[in-house]
């Protein structure tokens, strides 16, 4: 009953994202927002408040242009800085704890032959969330909404044709506690990166971005000494098959505009917005 709570939850909140992405310009009032998706106002406010940590006007100022560019503010030397620092620490407010490991390009050619991933979907404050874990950890982390559950499935797996998939909650429910639970028991989130070398250096960048900032294509390529790779850059953040976890939503465009995320453009503003109000 709480995961189907849950998840209704977030569908209502996705249709005022939505709305609210859409008719941004005409400032819809909360009355607007609210009758759509057969809440009261103050139904809303209260549910949208809990879900994002803001209000709706909040959050929608949150996610205008101005507030895009903000977060861009120092990006470079956040970047420099991060590449000298661990993974985690004090600095990354709120954020995951992390131990990562990648595997060999061999195990990458061999499209995930020999591994045995588990899989089941939980919820999450933005949908249903789908997991993939093997003996080393995390290595997929998708999302679906109402009715896209295989779809979400097909895509994950088409990542390792030859590797061997199972359902298992009881493998992933560990996983998803301490990514959207809240749980800090001191224990660091596992994660498996399989990838070629590039793909693998840009998502150790991703890492090191912290909570609450972003930072540009252009920017991960000058920081990885490849500064023409900017388009390279782009699609190894496209290909991150673990995402909210390994932060891609938190590159953007160059001018502040957020660009294009695998999971929905509608979601990446609702992670975006979410952690602006845990920050």
């Amino acid at each position: 009953m709480e995961q189907h709570s849950s998840l209704e939850d977030y569908e209502k909140v996705r249709a005022v994202l939505a709305h609210l992405h859409e008719n941004w310009r005409e400032q819809p009032s909360l009355f607007d927002l609210a009758q759509p998706v057969g809440l009261s106002e103050d139904q809303l406010q209260k549910l949208f408040t809990r879900w994002a940590g803001l209000t709706p006007k909040a959050f929608l100022q949150a996610l205008t242009l101005d507030h895009a560019r903000a977060m861009l503010q120092d990006r470079a030397s956040i970047l420099d800085t991060a590449l000298d620092s661990g993974l985690s620490g004090p600095g990354r407010l709120h954020d995951l704890f992390i131990a990562h490991e990648a595997m060999s390009p061999g195990a990458y050619k061999a499209k995930g032959a020999g591994l045995d991933m588990a899989y089941a979907y939980h919820p999450s404050p933005f949908g249903l969330a789908l997991l993939m874990v093997t003996d080393h950890g995390l290595c997929g982390l998708g999302f679906a909404d109402n009715g896209g559950e295989k779809a979400a499935l097909e895509d994950m797996t088409g990542r390792w044709p030859n590797a061997s998939f199972r359902e298992d909650s009881a493998k992933t429910a560990p996983y998803a506690a301490r990514i959207f639970g809240g749980i800090k028991d001191g224990q660091p989130v596992r994660i498996t990166m399989i990838g070629t070398d590039f793909e693998i250096s840009v998502w150790e960048t991703l890492l090191k971005i912290p909570q609450g900032r972003a930072t540009t294509y252009g920017d991960i390529a000058a920081s990885l000494g490849k500064p023409k790779a900017a388009r390279a850059v782009g699609a190894a953040v496209g290909k991150n098959p673990i995402s909210f976890v390994v932060p891609c939503h938190r590159v953007i465009g160059s001018t502040g505009a957020l660009t294009g995320y695998h999971w929905g453009l509608t979601r990446k503003r609702a992670i975006l917005g979410w952690e602006a109000g845990h920050v």
